[in-house]
């Protein structure tokens, strides 16, 4: 009987998802593996692909310079697809693969073993592959190995995935938040796409602290996340940045839009009391920037809004400050 987990490709896509990976830098702890995977293997190139609706991405590839594929043409697609390993010794002979652009044309894929990356609720999100150039046997032996540093891929993406969240928010923690950034500059340069960032934190905060108790201050931090949560937008990402700080990126949002959400949760959480003990209200000011070609770096954003919270904390607080070309204005 056929796994249905195997089939469920809207729960599968949930899955690949949950760990928020698609489309981010390099990171030395999956490239540590593709090269072992050459070294060990004796094969020319390895992947840690992760299959997307539409195309299959790679997380790490090594041995091979490219970013992705269309799905359709992936070994890696056919890997999700079972439990067991997938191996094909002579891609040529074999009439899923022979008249494949991957296999006729660069880069002249022979063989192929691929291991399914299946997360700890059963769903295959992608594979961890090895591949040669050249007809070949995989060895029982190499295979568990495979096996083994697959396993050690989703080992990765949990860990990675607990570590963007901040332990007492839930929200994203900086550096993760800053990768959303770069994300997001990476979709305005490659196709003009807008967003906006609105950088926030609480008004008074030392005096919460001082006056009621550090749990009254973590108290007010979680309330605050959780109504922020309930207001964005599916698309929108939070994040806590440090302290009292928190940021809150929009996607496809221009200035004027980012600034009537900014009021929106600035209002929102003038209005809310934190439940207690004690019951707390506070007000947060706010800082809005717009992304522009001239802040080509998630630090260089952050700076940009960063003076537009000091102009909005400077001019009363409990507001909203945007900034426009190296000038902010607060309302």
């Amino acid at each position: 009987m056929l796994d249905p987990k195997l089939t469920d490709e809207p729960a599968r896509m949930a899955a690949l998802e949950r760990y928020e990976v698609l489309d981010t830098p390099s990171e030395p702890s999956f490239d540590r593996i593709t090269d072992l995977v050459r070294s060990i293997l004796g094969v020319p190139i390895s992947a840690v692909s992760l299959v997307d609706s539409g195309r299959q991405w790679f997380k790490s590839l090594a041995g091979l310079d490219a970013s992705e594929t269309s799905r359709d043409i992936a070994f890696c697609d056919h890997t999700i697809r079972q439990r067991a390993p997938m191996v094909v010794t002579d891609a040529q002979e074999d009439a899923r693969f022979r008249d494949n652009p991957l296999v006729t044309g660069d880069p002249n894929i022979r063989s192929y073993a691929g291991i399914p990356l299946e997360t700890p609720d059963g769903y295959n999100i992608g594979s961890l592959c090895a591949i040669d150039t050249v007809p070949r046997e995989f060895e029982p032996g190499q295979i568990a190995i495979l096996k083994n540093l697959a396993a050690l891929v989703v080992e990765q993406l949990e860990l990675r995935r607990i570590a963007e969240r901040d332990h007492l928010t839930g929200a994203l923690t900086r550096r993760a938040f800053l990768t959303e950034m770069n994300r997001a500059i990476a979709l305005f340069e490659r196709h003009e796409r807008p967003a906006s960032l609105l950088l926030f934190d609480i008004d008074h905060f030392k005096r919460i602290n001082d006056t009621h108790g550090h749990p009254a201050g973590d108290q007010v931090i979680r309330g605050i996340a959780r109504l922020c949560t309930g207001l964005q937008r599916p698309s929108d990402s939070l994040g806590r940045l440090g302290g009292e700080e928190f940021g809150i990126l929009l996607p496809e949002t221009a200035e004027e839009d980012a600034a009537r959400a900014a009021q929106r949760f600035c209002e929102a959480i003038a209005a809310a009391e934190i439940p207690g003990p004690p019951p707390l209200r506070v007000t947060v000011s706010f800082g809005v920037a717009e992304l522009r070609g001239d802040w080509p770096t998630g630090e260089s954003w952050l700076a940009v809004a960063d003076m537009a919270l000091y102009e909005a904390k400077r001019s009363g607080r409990n507001r909203v400050a945007v900034a426009r070309h190296g000038a902010s204005h607060a309302t």
